[in-house]
């Protein structure tokens, strides 16, 4: 199989998960009530399932708001995604993703290849389950 067919394989198994577990919508504290919202576009999709919310997409630049105490699941490659606010958990699947997270509170899960992930606040705990991963806290 090519590299980059095998690349976008595990990025599109990646987001599968993903987006399992976030619409299980566990891990997330938020106070917020919202009905289920979806939107799609330039940016990229975005699911929000309960206080969850699941972002997929290939090569974009996107905002993400986590409020406060979202949880976020990114699938996807090739995205800088840059995440306000703080989220409870945070899940990453996917292969050469810049995520820029303001505040994690309780568990960042990277998996897939060759992302990078920085936070600027919180103290999660930190499971890096993928090859090539650069995730610091700065």
């Amino acid at each position: 199989m090519c590299p980059h067919i095998a690349r976008l394989a595990t990025a599109t198994g990646a987001l599968a998960l993903t987006l399992a577990f976030g619409l299980a919508g566990c891990g997330s504290e938020s106070n917020d009530s919202n009905s289920p919202t979806a939107t799609a576009g330039a940016s990229g999709a975005q699911v929000e399932v309960g206080n969850t919310i699941n972002y997929g997409s290939f090569g974009t630049t996107a905002e993400i708001d986590c409020a406060d105490g979202k949880s976020l699941n990114v699938g996807g490659s090739n995205n800088k995604l840059t995440v306000s606010g703080t989220c409870s958990a945070v899940s990453i699947g996917g292969a050469d993703n810049k995520i820029t997270l303001n505040r994690i509170d309780k568990k960042l899960s990277v998996v897939g290849l060759n992302n990078t992930v920085t936070y600027k606040n919180g103290d999660p705990s930190i499971d890096n389950l993928g090859s090539g991963n650069d995730i610091k806290r700065g």
